[in-house]
């Protein structure tokens, strides 16, 4: 329960904070008030002797959230993908937490599937092996399903895990209603909303059931895309604390000498990690958000293999579309037009000055477009765009910093394969190709199929609809206004009509 009783826990947070000298480089980080660091201090200092020390080889704030546990450690991750909140600098830092912890015994793992599935092991597996990863949340087993003999892995969440991150979860709500308390200036940093955000990913990852229905979604998704592929979920081996998958080998995608050693050309791969991620995020809006090394293997054969899917990125289709635009103006250098897309997405208060605004994303663009093809980033542009548009008065948006997180990442594993690889020719083609199907006169048609869809499935409700707002105008004394509603009447109707000749036509078109 959120409450005092979690004080000794923030304390203990505090003292480690101290003892390891992270508690600077965090209050840093969050540019923290003056109210807010008296009060986190106050919560540390005197307290010191009680902290963890931590493994003194590890930077400042990784050695701490080590320290602390495994809900600090994931929330470490969690941050990692918000340098709006943290900043660069500290993301940067965050993204090199291991999570990785001592294994859990064997028949415990056995005894919590037994559990989970309502059958013994032995009747489910012939072969099952002691744990192969382990992590702050889970651990993974491989095999054999005695029905079939096909090798699966098993993923079986850590013993009392829910209990452990409540309790910590709890600590971290109780911290951000006094820094909302204490701090109001703080507010700007929205603690309580990156608290639930980290609840949020937290409940999804402690209920592999959503793990896997992500994992499932993913691959019908991606079913078509050739050179990759996912383990295939056993939804009759799998439950909210267990997830069964096939086995799927292959060598670390970190590992440039395994990958050589398969006969795998690195240039090639490199471009298609990138091109995949962003088809992902384009044409599906459903994307891996944690696609680093160690989610990612390639095949004998040279496909791709991602695993882990924990973190998932959602884009809506207008988003999605916006986006691409934004990317489609900068690799045309038509800086006026990505001012002209942020306006009329409703991104930029539109009180602002356009051309002031085009001017400031030139400013962006041309330093980065200005340097050696090996060294142009996608991620990098994103980054700064961020910055501009926050001058100009952009709210934040979680799904496309998410994005901007990932694109860093990806981009990172692609140039650990070919450092130079040019990251604009490589993206233009996917980029390109979105926009000739998603914005073109052929999506308009689509989207005017799909309004008359929407008109079609209400045509039924209409009359309904009309005489209760009659009635509730001849409540008010008002005269109905018999022109008006005849009007909205006839064009409901005449949208319908046109809405699915379009559509027709856009199907045949297709």
């Amino acid at each position: 329960m959120r409450g005092p009783h979690n004080i000794w826990r923030l304390i203990r947070t505090g003292a480690t904070l101290e003892r390891t000298g992270a508690m600077n480089v965090v209050l840093d980080a969050f540019d923290a008030p003056k109210p807010v660091r008296f009060v986190a201090k106050l919560l540390g200092k005197p307290f010191r002797w009680l902290g963890y020390n931590g493994d003194p080889n590890m930077p400042p704030a990784t050695r701490a959230l080590t320290a602390l546990g495994p809900a600090y450690i994931k929330f470490g991750q969690v941050l990692s993908t918000r340098p709006d909140v943290v900043g660069n600098d500290l993301a940067v830092q965050l993204r090199v937490l291991q999570d990785k912890l001592p294994p859990f015994d064997v028949d415990v793992a056995k005894r919590e599937i037994e559990k989970e599935l309502g059958q013994p092991v032995d009747t489910i597996f012939s072969e099952f092996s002691a744990p192969v990863a382990a992590a702050s949340i889970a651990q993974v087993h491989k095999a054999t399903l005695r029905e079939t003999g096909e090798e699966v892995a098993v993923k079986v969440l850590r013993p009392g895990i829910e209990a452990a991150f409540r309790k910590d979860v709890d600590a971290f709500y109780l911290a951000a209603s006094l820094v909302d308390l204490f701090a109001p200036g703080a507010r700007r940093l929205k603690p309580l909303d990156v608290i639930e955000h980290f609840d949020g990913v937290v409940r999804g990852e402690l209920d592999l059931r959503l793990e896997s229905a992500s994992a499932s979604e993913f691959a019908a998704n991606t079913a078509d895309d050739a050179g990759f592929r996912l383990p295939s979920i056993k939804w009759d081996h799998s439950a909210r604390r267990v997830m069964t998958m096939s086995w799927a080998d292959g060598v670390s995608m970190g590992d440039n000498a395994a990958i050589d050693a398969l006969g795998v050309d690195r240039v090639e791969l490199s471009e298609r990690v990138l091109q995949l991620f962003l088809n992902h995020a384009l044409r599906d809006g459903f994307f891996h958000a944690d696609m680093h090394q160690g989610n990612l293997k390639v095949a004998a054969n040279g496909d791709i293999i991602a695993y882990d899917f924990g973190i998932m990125g959602h884009i809506d289709e207008y988003t999605r579309r916006v986006y691409a635009e934004i990317l489609f103006g900068f690799i045309r250098k038509d800086y006026k037009r990505v001012a002209e897309v942020h306006f009329e997405a409703g991104y930029v208060p539109a009180d602002k000055d356009v051309d002031e605004f085009a001017r400031a994303l030139r400013a962006v663009g041309e330093p980065i477009f200005g340097m050696d093809a090996t060294r142009i980033s996608m991620a990098r542009l994103l980054s700064y765009l961020f910055e501009v548009t926050e001058r100009f008065g952009m709210e934040t948006r979680t799904e496309l910093i998410l994005l901007q997180r990932t694109m860093v990442v990806v981009e990172g594993v692609a140039r650990s394969l070919n450092p130079r690889m040019n990251i604009w020719e490589v993206a233009s083609p996917i980029v390109t190709d979105y926009i000739k199907t998603s914005i073109g006169p052929r999506a308009v048609l689509s989207d005017l199929g799909k309004t008359a869809m929407v008109l079609a499935r209400f045509g039924p409700r209409l009359p309904a609809l009309v005489e209760a707002a009659l009635i509730r105008q001849a409540k008010d004394e008002t005269p109905p206004e018999r022109h008006f509603w005849r009007w909205i009447a006839m064009a409901g109707a005449g949208g319908v009509v046109l809405g699915g000749v379009l559509f027709a036509l856009a199907q045949h078109l297709s």
